[in-house]
Formats: C-alpha cells, structure tokens, sequence
C-alpha cells in the first residue's frame, strides 16, 4: 500500500494565501476560544476487555428518571416494539445513500413512502428524503425563500434558541440580514412583524407550537407575509399535527421541523431527523434528494431518484446547499412509527399529550406557578413563573427520581407527553408541594 503524503508547508501556505489568511490557526477565528482543542492528550491503549468495563464504568453514571416532566425541543413518547424490530432488519439498518439508485429498490420505496406520509401529516404538496435535524431543516428553508431583490429574513423570537443559532450561523455565512422579532407573552406579535416587513423581505420564520409550547396565530401571521409579497416557513411538531390544523391549510409555502417524536428515543440528542415539505411551485429549490414513482419496461411499479436540483455533488459552485446525503434510518424510522400509528393513533396521542399538559398547568397554578402565555392556547408544553429559584426545585425534584421542566429566563418550561400518567403528574405536584411548604 501507498503512503498518504499530506500537502507540503509551501502548498498549504500557498492555500492559505489564496483565501486571503497567514496561517493556520486563523480558519479558527470564529470559533470561541473557550471551546477550542489546543492538543488531544490520549491515554494509553486498552484492551478489548478494558475498554468494554471503562465505557460500562461511565455508562453507570447516567441518570435514568422515573417521570420527565421535559421537553424543549426533544420529547419522550412511547415506541411501538414493531418501530424497531422492523428497522434494526440488516437489510435497512446498513442502508447507505444509493449512487446507483435504481439498483435500491427496496430503499427508495421506504424513502417514497416517508415523503408521501410527510405530505399527508403537513398538508404539502412535496417532501425531501429528510435532512439531518429541524435546525438545519429552518436554516435551509431560508434559503430556499431567497431571490434577486428578496434576500432579508424575519425570524420570531419565540422558536427555539438551537434553531435560531444555526439560522443565525447560516445566515451570517452569506451575509443575510436577520431580524428577530421580540416575545409578547410567549408569543409573536403579528403587529410587530408587520412593523418589520420590508420590500427586500424573502421569508419570515415561526415556529407552532413555538418554544414555550404556545400556538401562534399563524392566519395573521401568514396574512401579513404573503401581504409583503415575503413567503413563509412554518416549524411544526409532528406529533401535534396528530390534532392541530395541519401547515398547508394555513397556505404557508414551507413547512419544516424535527422527526424525532415519531419513533426515535431521546438518545442523549441524537441521531435525529430534519423534515422539510413545501408547495409544488418550489419543487425543485428542495436541498437533498425526492424519489418519485413510475413504471418499468414491463409495466411494473418502480421507484427513481426524480430530483437532486441543489446539490453540490450534482451542480458543483452552482448548488446553493451542501446537503447530499439524507437521515435514511431516521426517516425510515418515522415512517414505520406513523404506518404503526395510522392517524386514529396519533391523534390519540395528541390528545393524549394536550390533556396532560392541561391538567399539570391547572395543578401548578394551585400552588402558584402563573401561566407567563395567559390565555393563549398552547399544546403540550407551557410556561410559568416560578415561586422559588427555578434551578433550586429542578435540583429538589432530580433527588425524589424526577426531571422537572426545564429552568428560562426565571420559569420553567414544562412538558407533558403520553408517558406522563396521572399519577406521576399528581406525585410531581405532591413533591413541590412538600418543597413549598405548602
């Protein structure tokens, strides 16, 4: 076999001249010092055996709660057995991106399959094989809105604060202006985005059921955009769509968000999974890939690889996204979840999960904890004030076995889902009362 021999110090300094830098270090510039690696410092090497009592020595050291009371952006739902038993199959768990596509039958079928229940789920006209995660998924949406004179962006400052960096991260990438509009009771104002709306104005950005659980009212919302001639990128949550009204019959051009309620556990924050649907007409501004259906010489259902429009793989300096590759398993797993569900199951889980949240809110405000979104209408989590320090009761309840909301800006963001039974939210309420003195 043949040596990898690395650039020369001549050739990487010539690189480095070429994009206008001295050195090295200074590709780094934009990344905080803090979170830098100056060396790796690695230990010796172990056994096989070794190894395997070190990683079960700090396996031991995660916590496993009896009752989650948390949300956040990544939830805790119940997983039919069938989810995985069909997709840890060695046919589909070792599924790579298919370059001869036609070859796949098998995995484009599965892939076909999510994008056609992704459209049913939002109301869309067309779905994407999926992208890594609902960050990347808003982020990518941006720029799909973006044309000659419309290259602005309007994003609410009620979505979550990881989607609302990456955006941001993008954004700054290729200098587009980013306003994000201010909170009023957990929520957007539509009078304040009118305010914002500008002539140069491509998309506006909001997130419903938004970061603090509560809905938005996305006709206004919608109303205002479209009115601007701006167009509009909905994040959703799956699993409420099982109840609320679906992001197409608000007429919004693009609907996006994070699969991981549908089938896949909380996995310390991943693998997860980015859906993105949109309306016909911006078809082919999709990143990634979208497989259709046709038919063979001899007349028999197939599957193809119909559009791949903005990758770099394929248009090179010409795409606009550099995502070429697609969460297969993930998007396979959602797919499996929402066939073993139907729409009777995952409305009962909608429901399921509002009740809940409903009932804990009503509890809470016996001992207390003030709704910070009034009467607005939320799902499945809410927000409250919080009668003592909020980290304080987090840290009380984690020692009575239960993760409490999660501690912002002075309150605490709860989330109920399925899994939470009665008896657990009583037994919740119960502990904080004891905390309280109540």
């Amino acid at each position: 076999m043949g040596s990898y021999i690395p650039a020369t110090g001549e050739e990487r300094q010539a690189m480095l001249q070429a994009i206008g830098l001295t050195s090295v270090e200074e590709l780094f510039d934009v990344v905080p010092e803090a979170v830098r690696v100056k060396n790796l410092d690695l230990p010796e090497g172990l056994s096989e055996w070794e190894v395997s009592q070190t990683m079960a020595s700090l396996a031991e050291k995660n916590r496993v709660f009896r009752s989650v009371f948390r949300g956040a952006g990544a939830y805790r739902h119940y997983i039919p057995s069938i989810v995985k038993t069909v997709t840890s199959k060695e046919e589909f768990l070792t599924a790579y991106t298919p370059y001869q596509a036609e070859i796949s039958q098998g995995v484009l079928q599965s892939i076909f399959e999510y994008q056609t229940q992704m459209c049913e789920l939002t109301g869309m006209e067309v779905s994407n094989a999926s992208v890594y995660d609902g960050a990347v998924a808003a982020a990518e949406a941006i720029f799909m809105c973006q044309e000659r004179k419309r290259t602005s962006v309007v994003v609410s400052g009620a979505a979550d604060p990881q989607t609302l960096a990456v955006i941001k991260t993008y954004c700054e990438s290729r200098d587009v202006p980013v306003t994000i509009l201010p909170v009023d009771g957990c929520a957007t104002d539509p009078a304040a985005l009118q305010a914002v709306l500008a002539g140069d104005t491509a998309a506006v950005y909001v997130q419903s059921p938004n970061y603090f659980g509560v809905l938005e009212d996305m006709d206004a919302i919608v109303s205002a955009a479209h009115g601007a001639g701006a167009k509009v990128i909905m994040g959703v949550n799956p699993i409420s769509l099982g109840l609320l009204k679906p992001p197409g019959e608000y007429g919004v051009d693009i609907a996006v968000g994070e699969g991981q309620p549908l089938g896949m556990p909380l996995s310390f924050g991943g693998p997860y999974l980015g859906f993105m649907t949109c309306k016909k007409a911006m078809m082919r501004k999709l990143p990634g890939r979208i497989v259709g259906q046709t038919t063979d010489a001899q007349g028999n259902r197939c599957f193809v690889l119909t559009l791949q429009a903005r990758e770099q793989h394929i248009r090179r300096e010409k795409a606009s996204s550099n995502i070429c590759s697609n969460e297969a398993l993930c998007a396979m797993t959602a797919s499996v979840y929402l066939a073993a569900m139907g729409p009777r199951g995952l409305r009962q889980v909608a429901e399921t999960c509002a009740s809940h949240a409903h009932y804990l809110a009503g509890e809470l405000a016996k001992l207390g904890f003030s709704l910070r979104s009034g009467e607005k209408p939320f799902f499945h989590e809410f927000c409250t004030d919080c009668p003592m320090d909020p980290a304080l009761l987090c840290a009380k309840l984690e020692e009575r076995g239960i993760l409490g909301g999660l501690p912002v800006d002075g309150g605490i963001l709860w989330c109920c889902t399925e899994l939470n039974t009665k008896a657990d939210m009583d037994q919740l309420i119960a502990v904080i009362g004891e905390v309280l003195g109540k």
